[in-house]
């Protein structure tokens, strides 16, 4: 026993040793809380306990980068594991980093578990040149196939129609409408990766769909922020992050199989859709050695395609519908303001969204107050870069608190009040702020984000369009706190019904 004791002691002599060198030798990083003395062979006896203790992981990730903010200000450290992370908190140090010095925070920081699954592919999670190469070619061709143009708002038309027809078949009874909110997004990205419409019922659609929620959920969770900070436990422990991984497989299998029909019928001449552009960017890098393009790079950028374009829609739906029950003071006031513009007997068009400033509060309110990635998804610095007298060496992974700045008190009142009035301006009219977030900033901002702003604004006109939204208990007792708030906040499962108008 006395030489187990002397041999955790001298490890962890030898750790701190070497994370002290670390920290001095890399220079003048920003301050924050000394690392913790964590072994990788420490982990594998008291893992269990490490997860019962941890603050990080009990409490939420926003509310200690707050708390620390306050002792050591905008930009400071965090040690995760043995890794020095620089954390940036508030509109200043966010914009400071990721606009006015957007090309050099524009590296993708490391998530193990996501990494292990997308092997630094696609577009989400590569970086330097892949990254810019996949980025280009996506944006260009969304944007050939209609992104932000009419041809793709009357996919997301016909897919808000092929919504409210199936909420109707919930005859006013209370449901939980998850699902059908998941359905309608997902189904106008398979519009443009697949040149597919599915039905609802199909069983294949429905099993993506499963397991795409199921990722998110396991992404934000406490095991998923352990098997990131010490990697090694991926391979040799059970956990959902075999799970996560398994999903990813089939999922990838489900693309693959769609890629291969599409080589059989594809025309060099007719792409149909995103797969037809990147086969054919394919065919004409053949003789490239060291082309981007490849089976597998298409593989792994559908897959961000559809869990970017997905999940964060479905998620914020849902959290609108939420939210508007609650506040039905605020859902009156955009049926009327529904009836004055758009009617009764025709679809919502983005053409209306100019005449609706409090709908357009009320979509910008419910992104900034639900919050949905809190802490973004990592960055690191592409190079090494002398930022506020601190100094940050190339590779160093970025977190930017996203939560710092959609619910900064100066900006927003209140800020944990839903309030749209946060949009408006004393005339009524819609009022932009440029501490509006959601989908990051700079370099490396949501590459769906006009598609994004398009489906919340014709989804939930469409859906308060055709139905009022009611309760099955007293508004004022429906809870609004995230389920999980980790890589994404998860809205609360609630029941609810849709009476016709």
């Amino acid at each position: 026993m006395d030489l187990v004791v002397l041999l955790v002691l001298s490890l962890s002599c030898i750790l701190l040793l070497s994370l002290w060198r670390q920290r001095s030798g890399r220079g003048r990083l920003p301050p924050g809380p000394m690392p913790l003395p964590i072994l990788y062979i420490y982990i594998y006896i008291y893992i269990y306990i490490y997860i019962c203790t941890s603050k990080l992981l009990k409490e939420n990730i926003a509310r200690q980068i707050l708390s620390l903010s306050k002792v050591y200000g905008p930009v400071f450290t965090l040690y995760l594991g043995t890794r020095p992370t620089v954390v940036l908190h508030g509109y200043e140090a966010v914009k400071e980093a990721l606009v006015d010095h957007g090309e050099v925070f524009s590296g993708r920081g490391s998530s193990p578990v996501i990494d292990r699954a997308s092997k630094g592919l696609g577009i989400v999670l590569s970086s330097g040149n892949r990254w810019k190469v996949m980025r280009r070619f996506s944006v260009m061709t969304l944007r050939n196939l209609g992104m932000g143009k009419r041809n793709i708002e009357d996919r997301i038309q016909e897919e808000a129609r092929c919504l409210v027809e199936e909420l109707r078949k919930t005859k006013s009874s209370p449901c939980d409408p998850t699902f059908l909110l998941g359905c309608a997004p997902c189904n106008v990205i398979c519009s443009i990766v697949f040149h597919n419409h599915f039905d609802y019922k199909d069983k294949d659609f429905l099993n993506l769909m499963r397991k795409l929620n199921v990722n998110v959920r396991i992404l934000s969770s406490p095991w998923i922020q352990v098997c990131n900070n010490f990697p090694a436990l991926i391979d040799y422990f059970p956990g959902s992050h075999k799970t996560f991984l398994k999903n990813s497989s089939d999922i990838k299998q489900h693309f693959l199989k769609k890629i291969k029909e599409h080589q059989e019928s594809l025309d060099m001449n007719n792409p149909r859709d995103f797969i037809d552009c990147f086969l054919i960017k394919m065919e004409e890098e053949k003789g490239n050695s060291q082309t981007e393009f490849t089976t597998e790079a298409l593989i792994n950028t559908v897959n961000d395609l559809f869990g970017a374009g997905t999940e964060t829609t479905t998620s914020t739906l849902r959290y609108g519908l939420l939210l508007l029950m609650k506040h039905p003071e605020v859902t009156a006031k955009v049926q009327e303001e529904i009836d004055h513009v758009i009617g009764r007997h025709r679809s919502p068009c983005m053409q209306d969204k100019s005449s609706m400033p409090y709908t357009e509060a009320v979509l910008h309110e419910i992104q900034r107050y639900i919050d949905l990635v809190p802490t973004n998804l990592p960055h690191a610095v592409t190079c090494d870069i002398k930022f506020r007298n601190y100094f940050i060496p190339k590779g160093t992974t970025i977190i930017t608190s996203l939560t710092s700045v959609l619910h900064d008190s100066k900006e927003f009142p209140n800020p944990k009040k839903f309030d749209p009035g946060h949009f408006l301006d004393e005339s009524g009219k819609f009022k932009k702020s440029n501490y509006f977030m959601p989908f990051s900033t700079g370099k490396r901002i949501c590459a769906g984000e006009g598609l994004a702003h398009m489906e919340l604004f014709l989804f939930l006109t469409t859906i308060l369009q055709n139905f009022h939204l009611k309760s099955v208990v007293d508004p004022k007792d429906l809870d609004t706190t995230p389920v999980v708030n980790g890589f994404v906040s998860v809205p609360p499962t609630c029941k609810l019904c849709f009476i016709p108008v």
